[in-house]
């Protein structure tokens, strides 16, 4: 084997420091973003927290009076929108960090501060700045009783001793949040001792620790909401029929329905009633009035308490309507949520204190810890620009959405947003992924504005999301006695010109949690 040397020219890519916390800042949501920035603060000691709001430098959102580059179909749509906040960002930075991204977070040298320290989000007021009155919606969630704390609130009304108040206590804390005691009496005796019983000194303590927890339970099974600390469904409507006096209900109807409930519950959700009459006996009216009764009541005691905590939502971006335009239009303001800009800054005491420093390895790793704390700052603004620039795009696409609801959707997939911007498909993504939109139709996540479109008579396409409100709109005035069937609502969208196959309908109608014919159906 003869060995020689040979010259090879190759390209590669690689990604920077700066280019990979920017790409992971851009596809997290609020929330972990704020936990990066507490980590970021913890860590660097260059960088800070501006409570001071100070004024802002000529750049990221200062700009906000630029537009971004459209075409000239989108320049006619802007005429219909009123911008706030729309910023002129680079598109190439989503690929190239810049002239020094190759020296990675090590600086030029220089401690100076420069324009783009000061501050980002200086300029997002509080909310409470713009109305003293209004309450912020995490800080409402947080004021609402959870499923425990109701719970421990009514125990506190009871007149009990330590130990069966600890019992109590201890079967609230194990509730799960839908109000269901899941472990066993006995395997939450045995956690508390610590084990099984081992010899019958310790079997007598367990049994009178089960015996003190099946009191506590019975407490606790008559506490509000009804139906709380239930081992089961079965056990949950149970403790619901029992809680109903004769004002409420008959009593005889009130007794079949117990009955109806100590059999497979997959009789009462297949509605089966010839099997359901020769297990618990009853008339067919009889079993639809207790079957009926039965439908009214709450299979999950603590979701009223869940939902709470749930649901908030606190939107990155917030669609607002600003009058008219002088076609009588509506036009639409888009702009970021002051509420989840972060106030940061480059510490300048400290970097002020490297001026003059001299040379040395302690100097340089501080320059680069002030280096790494500048190109933070810069990716958090880049991260809020591009989401702006994103949102705005995706606004003006979607305008009739805000004027006329779900039915007005068009169909958009992530390339056409990402053309328009000069964007990869994949920065799209993430971007619209656990992001979210206050607009005066509610609150929805930003993929929520993308749907595939199906063929119409007239050779355009109509949005999945459209066609769904479409299905639902049907479903909603149909008669309940006789429900549409998948192939009746395929043919009454193909009247409305929108090509739908029956499959896709069944597919559709299941993504929006609607039961199938026979559970839909009027007893």
């Amino acid at each position: 084997m003869k060995q020689g040397l040979s010259l090879r020219v190759s390209q590669h890519l690689a990604l920077t420091p700066q280019l990979q916390q920017s790409i992971r800042l851009l596809q997290i949501s609020t929330l972990e973003l704020n936990q990066e920035i507490d980590q970021m603060l913890d860590d660097n000691p260059f960088l800070e927290k501006d409570l001071e709001a100070a004024e802002r430098e000529e750049f990221g959102l200062s700009q906000s009076d630029l537009s971004a580059p459209r075409d000239d179909a989108d320049h006619e749509r802007d005429a219909q929108f009123k911008d706030s906040g729309e910023v002129e960002v680079d598109a190439n930075r989503e690929v190239e960090a810049g002239p020094d991204a190759e020296a990675g977070w090590e600086g030029d040298g220089s401690v100076d501060i420069a324009p783009d320290d000061i501050e980002w989000g200086g300029d997002a007021p509080p909310s409470s700045a713009a109305d003293p009155d209004a309450s912020d919606a995490t800080e409402w969630a947080r004021s609402q009783e959870s499923l425990p704390d109701h719970l421990h609130r009514q125990a506190l009304s009871l007149r009990l001793s330590d130990a069966d108040r600890a019992a109590l206590r201890f079967l609230i804390e194990n509730l799960n949040e839908d109000g269901y005691l899941e472990d066993s009496l006995e395997d939450l005796a045995a956690n508390l001792q610590g084990g099984p019983p081992e010899d019958d000194e310790s079997l007598e303590a367990f049994e009178e620790l089960v015996s003190r927890l099946q009191m506590a339970l019975r407490l606790l099974q008559h506490m509000e909401p009804v139906g709380v600390g239930a081992r089961d469904l079965a056990e949950c409507m149970t403790l619901q029929l029992q809680a109903m006096t004769d004002h409420d209900v008959a009593p005889e109807l009130r007794e079949l329905a117990l009955s109806m409930c100590r059999h497979p519950l997959e009789l009462l959700a297949k509605r089966d009633l010839k099997r359901l009459a020769m297990s618990v006996g009853g008339s067919e009216l009889e079993l639809k009035s207790a079957l009926a009764l039965i439908a009214r009541l709450e299979p999950k005691p603590g979701r009223r308490f869940v939902d709470v905590e749930r649901q908030i939502i606190v939107p990155d971006v917030i669609v607002t309507r600003q009058g008219n335009d002088r076609q009588g239009q509506p036009r639409f303001r888009v702009m970021l949520n002051p509420e989840v800009m972060p106030k940061l800054r480059v510490q300048e005491i400290y970097a002020n204190a490297l001026k003059g420093a001299g040379k040395g390895e302690a100097v340089t790793g501080l320059q680069q810890r002030l280096q790494e704390a500048r190109w933070f700052i810069k990716n958090i603004q880049q991260r809020f620009d591009t989401i702006l620039r994103v949102s705005q795009a995706i606004a003006l696409r979607q305008r009739n959405f805000f004027i006329h609801g779900e039915l007005a959707m068009r169909p958009m997939v992530l390339r056409e947003i990402a053309d328009e911007l000069s964007l990869h498909e994949s920065t799209i993504s993430r971007v619209t992924t656990a992001k979210y939109m206050s607009t005066p139709m509610g609150t929805f996540e930003l993929k929520y504005f993308f749907g595939s479109g199906l063929g119409t008579e007239t050779g355009a396409n109509a949005s999945s999301t459209a066609v769904r409100a479409l299905i639902k709109q049907f479903i909603a005035s149909e008669n309940p006695k006789k429900p549409l069937s998948d192939n009746q609502l395929s043919d009454m969208l193909k009247e409305q010109g929108i090509d739908c196959a029956r499959r896709t309908v069944a597919k559709y109608r299941e993504a929006l949690r609607i039961p199938p014919t026979n559970l839909r159906k009027a007893l």
